[in-house]
């Protein structure tokens, strides 16, 4: 058992064999899927320059950012200059400026690794952990949030994630409800953060919130919180965006992408949600999470955000993705709790130390053939001990070579399983696993 001197810092996690094995089958799985739509890899580097994130989260999500103090002779002035990466889209945003005439149009990427936000630790939030990212960037077509969408469906229905279920909603759509509440355009963005918490809190502490925190009239944040969180959200939601023009707009956005899935994803596994904000400020048109049951929160999410970009390169650059929780996807798979998988293939005894040339050159001939195979390094000459360590590592076979088998020029290969012993030709014995 660790003690607390060796524990890993807090928000963070050693993956051990079991864990490590579960996670890259589950990596391995998003990435065909991903591949199969045509994404391509990108790779991005661990830190940004601190200008390049900050401003793109909204002020909750900027207090995140996990900064890096300046280094060698100006480490005394205790100012940032580097930030460790807190997802994976503004950085595609950075590459997309700096190298967007080398790359295609429109351009489909992916990216499987780490970020990191300063955060506090809590169940299934951890300041270190891997976002599964998908973006199109280069179109306006509905097409592409409609592809976006799809693979993550796939990718979730090929993890074997359970009873899964999109929730889909339009940043114009939630622009046109504060429209028809009158909320001032100034203050929209942190009324939608306030909004946003509706899954987290209790209905009265949003209108609070909204009232002493956002300045809104108490009228106007009840009956803007009423509206999200009432029975029939949906129907009341529609009836008050039916004159705005932006809402309008925000609800055909929706309505394009359930009919493009249709065919892909059951009815039931997505929906038109009112009540979905997503807080971060770059989202501009069709936004969407997917919760399942027994997970707090969202276990992946995403949508349009085309003013992003630009902000970076000056240019205007239509964009949209989502993301895959997959740290809070993990335990909901059924093979969460599986033991590793073995070691070896193949376990090689070393009986002397006059045999150890030659058994680490049948290993290196073992595995050429493919199969995982060690080499004993212990210090006990004995074979019991041996084969010991051979089923600890849960080979599948032990070969067994000592004095009197060099002077046949043969090795026994023994089924640890069964038991049974055959013997080989030395020159001949990775054939027989061929």
């Amino acid at each position: 058992m660790a003690t607390d001197s060796f524990l890993p810092p807090s928000g963070t996690r050693d993956f051990l064999a079991a864990e490590s094995d579960v996670r890259e089958r589950a990596f391995a799985a998003v990435r065909e899927v991903f591949g199969r739509f045509g994404f391509q890899p990108l790779q991005t580097p661990a830190f940004e320059r601190l200008e390049v994130l900050t401003g793109k989260y909204g002020d909750e999500g900027d207090k995140l950012v996990f900064k890096i103090l300046r280094r060698g002779e100006h480490e005394a002035t205790g100012e940032a200059d580097l930030a460790l990466r807190y997802d994976h889209t503004v950085p595609l945003a950075r590459v997309v400026a700096a190298y967007g005439s080398q790359l295609p149009t429109p351009y489909k990427r992916y990216a499987l690794a780490p970020v990191w936000r300063a955060d506090r630790p809590g169940k299934g939030r951890f300041r270190e952990f891997v976002q599964c990212d998908l973006d199109v960037v280069g179109t306006t077509s509905p097409l592409a949030d409609a592809e976006v969408v799809s693979a993550l469906y796939e990718s979730l229905d090929a993890l074997g994630v359970p009873e899964f279920r999109f929730l889909v909603n339009s940043r114009k759509a939630l622009a046109g409800l504060l429209e028809v509440y009158g909320v001032p355009g100034d203050a929209g963005g942190g009324v939608l953060i306030t909004l946003d918490k509706l899954d987290k809190l209790a209905p009265a502490a949003v209108v609070q919130e909204l009232v002493d925190g956002r300045g809104l009239p108490e009228a106007t944040a009840k009956g803007l919180v009423d509206d999200l969180t009432a029975p029939d959200a949906t129907e009341r939601i529609r009836k008050e965006l039916e004159g705005s023009a932006t809402g309008q707009e925000g609800l055909a956005e929706v309505d394009r992408l359930l009919a493009l899935v249709a065919g892909i994803i059951p009815p039931e596994r997505i929906a038109f949600a009112p009540n979905l904000v997503r807080g971060l400020d770059y989202y501009t048109g069709v936004i969407y999470e997917v919760t399942a049951p027994g997970m707090p929160g969202s276990i992946a999410s995403g949508g349009r955000y085309d003013g992003l970009i630009g902000r970076m390169s000056g240019s205007d650059v239509p964009a949209c993705g989502g993301s895959l929780g997959i740290e809070r996807i993990l335990p909901l798979l059924p093979s969460a709790g599986e033991q590793p998988a073995p070691a070896l293939d193949v376990a090689v005894t070393v009986l002397g130390d006059a045999l150890a040339d030659e058994a680490f050159r049948m290993a290196a001939a073992i595995r050429r053939a493919g199969l995982r195979t060690g080499v004993y390094m212990g210090t006990s000459g004995k074979l019991a001990r041996q084969l010991k360590w051979a089923a600890d590592q849960g080979a599948r076979f032990c070969l067994i070579y000592g004095e009197r088998e060099r002077e046949a020029g043969e090795v026994i290969v023994r089924n640890m399983a069964s038991g049974e012993q055959t013997t080989h030709p030395v020159d001949q014995v990775a054939e027989h696993f061929v």
